[in-house]
C-alpha cells in the first residue's frame, strides 16, 4: 500500500508540479486512510470498496472542518484515479461516490488600523527588529506566503525597479510590486542589520534568524503572535492573515480580480474570488455599525 502512496506523490510532484507542503498533505491524508483500512483487515488498495469509503467518512464525523474532510476527499479521489491508469486496481471504489462539498469559509483578515498598529511594533533600533519590520512590511506589501518568504533569496529581490520575482505552489514564478514602504524596510534591514546576524557568515535567504541562520516559518508565526500580543489585536493572527488583508484590502480600494490573482500566485481565478465575498461581507459590517438606519 505504501509503494503505491510513493508512486502517486511521485506523480504529483513531477507531473503536476505540487507543492512540497500540498505533497506532505496528501501522504498523510492517505496514511491516515491506510490506517483506517488495515485496522479492517485490509492489506491492499483494490480491496476497498463504496462500503469502506462511506464508512470512513462517517467516521471523519464531526471532529474534522469541512474544508479538512473535503481535502481527504479529494486526495483519495485523485489517488484512486491514479490507481486505476496503472492497473493497479480493478474498479474506482471512489468514481461515482458524492463526496461532502467544502463549505464557503471567509478567510479572516485584519484592518487597516490593526495592520498600522502591527507594522509599528519593531524596535528599528536593534538588527532583529530591522528584519521584522522588513518582514511585515513585505508580507503585507506582496501578499506572499509564509513559506515564499522564508525561500526568499538575495537573487530575487530587485530593490531598484521595486519588485520581487517569487517562486510559488509548483515552482512557478510571478513578479508582485514591492510597494515603498515595504521597499526602504527592506533597504535599511539588509544594509543595517542583516549583515549583523550573520555574523560573517553567509546565506542567500534573505530572511535570517539570530544564529545566521535560514529563518523558519514558525519562526514567522512567533514572531507575528509576538507583536499582536504588542498591538493589542485580539484576533488569533497567523501570518496567512497578513496576504489575506492585502488581497481584500486590494479589492477594496479598486484593484481588479485578474490583477489580484497574478500577485497571489493563484492557478484558478476561482480561487481569487473568495475575497470578493469578504469584502462585501466587510462592507456590509460597516454599513451596519455606522449607518444610522442600518
Amino acid at each position: 500500500m505504501d509503494h503505491l502512496i510513493d508512486r502517486f506523490l511521485n506523480y504529483l510532484a513531477v507531473e503536476r508540479g505540487l507543492s512540497a507542503n500540498t505533497l506532505v498533505a496528501y501522504s498523510s491524508d492517505l496514511q491516515e486512510i491506510k490506517g483506517f483500512l488495515n485496522a479492517k483487515g485490509i492489506a491492499h488498495w483494490d480491496e476497498m470498496t463504496r462500503d469502506h469509503i462511506s464508512a470512513y467518512v462517517q467516521a471523519l464525523g464531526g471532529r474534522l472542518a469541512d474544508r479538512s474532510k473535503a481535502r481527504r476527499m479529494a486526495a483519495l479521489r485523485s489517488f484512486f484515479k491514479h490507481l486505476q491508469v496503472l492497473g493497479a486496481i480493478r474498479q474506482n471504489p471512489a468514481a461515482r461516490i458524492t463526496f461532502p462539498k467544502a463549505g464557503l469559509t471567509l478567510p479572516k483578515v485584519l484592518s487597516g488600523p490593526e495592520v498600522e498598529a502591527l507594522l509599528l511594533q519593531p524596535d528599528v533600533m536593534q538588527p532583529l527588529g530591522k528584519r521584522d519590520k522588513a518582514m511585515l512590511e513585505l508580507l503585507y506589501a506582496a501578499g506572499l506566503r509564509v513559506s515564499e518568504l522564508t525561500d526568499l533569496q538575495l537573487r530575487q529581490l530587485h530593490l531598484g525597479p521595486g519588485y520581487l520575482v517569487v517562486l510559488g505552489k509548483g515552482g512557478k514564478e510571478r513578479l508582485v510590486p514591492l510597494g515603498e514602504w515595504a521597499a526602504e524596510a527592506l533597504k535599511v534591514y539588509l544594509e543595517e542589520g542583516r549583515t549583523i546576524l550573520l555574523k560573517g557568515g553567509s546565506r542567500e535567504e534573505i530572511f535570517i534568524n539570530h544564529r545566521g541562520k535560514k529563518l523558519s516559518r514558525q519562526g514567522v508565526w512567533k514572531i507575528i503572535k509576538h507583536y499582536a500580543l504588542q498591538a493589542r489585536i485580539r484576533q488569533n493572527i497567523t501570518p496567512h492573515m497578513l496576504r489575506h488583508s492585502f488581497a481584500t484590502h486590494l479589492l477594496e480600494n479598486g484593484a481588479d480580480l485578474r490583477s489580484l490573482q497574478t500577485m497571489l500566485g493563484h492557478a484558478d481565478i476561482s480561487t481569487t474570488q473568495i475575497y470578493t465575498h469578504v469584502a462585501r461581507t466587510r462592507l456590509k459590517e460597516i454599513h451596519q455599525k455606522y449607518h444610522p438606519r442600518p
